[in-house]
């Protein structure tokens, strides 16, 4: 597609990226714009965008006081849409001392579980009165849309106060049967953490954290998912054994072992996820581990224990709970995805080639 880009809009952009369903837009001066398309760059035409092109989308997407904070800080989030079209995430940052533009689609409807392929445990975890709940998985994996669907299917089936803290707000949460207070950073909070601070006097019974990526906020989750609060929250970590220990790993040493049983206690279930490229080209599949605290999970964070929980999880079949490497053997032995990918993504490429090994010989 070729387009003349030093007129081409904001809208035009998000409208070609919708038809093409592409995920993400990158536009960075230098090279044209690149689709990301099933995981794989595309360029959309062959003229490169300019310093200028670049400035221009910005402005046009971004407020005065926002533009004024991508100056100071040299890089901004936002959220917007383009009516009829999509809702977007937007990440706009200097590179090479030009502006650069990230976008990131987010459809109006919010899909169900079952078009997701998320386990029917994610549904449980949605149910649970209290506790503390964490999607894990590299960026672009899917765990925004993943906590999307967990918070619809609190408003369906839930009458509770709902308040969530994301930077920025992607998908938007009608009043149902549960009342949904979206809080931004920047523009309704300064911080996950000082919204959390507040969240205490806000009558909250579910509380989604966006990002939990410091000490303080994790601090604070953890608290309220002691005091009767179900929390959602995300980390970047490849499987469920590495977010327990993201989180012991960001308080000091001296406070460790208090954390350990903190989050044994807290701790209700992890669900670490990836996007898998389909062997037919037709899209991307969500293959997943899932960690549900039974006694032996919490025993074994409580005895500071963390690298036997994988073992658990391997053997925990009929509590829900699955690993990565056999949600991903169950995808390529089902045709969808080739064995090269599966080993790809794969946290434990050689466990799993046994698993293939074992699969033959039967």
């Amino acid at each position: 597609m070729e387009v003349t880009l030093s007129v081409a809009t904001l809208n035009e952009l998000v409208s070609w990226m919708k038809s093409r369903k592409a995920s993400d837009l990158m536009l960075t001066s230098g090279t044209p714009p690149q689709f990301r398309i099933n995981g794989t760059l595309e360029p959309m035409g062959t003229t490169d965008l300019t310093p200028e092109d670049t400035d221009r989308l910005a402005k046009s997407l971004l407020t005065n006081e926002q533009y004024a904070t991508l100056e100071k800080e040299r890089a901004c989030d936002t959220a917007s849409y383009v009516t009829n079209v999509a809702r977007f995430r937007a990440n706009v940052f200097y590179q090479r001392g030009s502006v650069a533009l990230v976008f990131r689609l987010i459809p109006f409807e919010i899909p169900p579980f079952d078009d997701l392929g998320v386990p029917a445990i994610a549904k449980e975890f949605a149910l649970l009165p209290h506790g503390l709940v964490l999607l894990t998985g590299p960026a672009g994996s899917g765990k925004s849309t993943t906590l999307a669907a967990m918070l619809d299917h609190i408003n369906s089936t839930r009458h509770v106060h709902v308040v969530t803290i994301e930077d920025p707000i992607e998908y938007v949460h009608a009043h149902r049967n549960s009342v949904i207070d979206q809080r931004e950073i920047g523009s309704d909070a300064h911080s996950f953490s000082e919204a959390l601070r507040s969240v205490f006097r806000q009558s909250p019974d579910v509380i989604m954290v966006g990002e939990m990526r410091d000490l303080e906020t994790i601090q604070l989750a953890l608290t309220l998912a002691e005091t009767g609060h179900l929390i959602l929250g995300t980390l970047h970590t490849s499987d469920a054994t590495h977010a327990v220990s993201r989180i012991i790993d960001v308080f000091p040493t001296h406070q460790q072992q208090q954390v350990y049983t903190q989050l044994s206690m807290a701790l209700q279930g992890v669900l670490a996820q990836v996007l898998v490229p389909k062997a037919d080209g037709s899209g991307r599949v969500l293959a997943c581990e899932v960690l549900n605290c039974d006694s032996a999970i919490r025993n074994l964070i409580r005895e500071s224990q963390v690298q036997q929980i994988y073992s658990v999880i391997q053997t925990g079949r009929s509590k829900g709970m699955l690993t990565m490497n056999d949600s991903l053997a169950e995808l390529y032995f089902g045709g969808i995805i080739d064995q090269d990918v599966a080993l790809e993504k794969s946290p434990r490429p050689a466990e799993l080639i046994k698993i293939f090994n074992q699969h033959k010989r039967r």
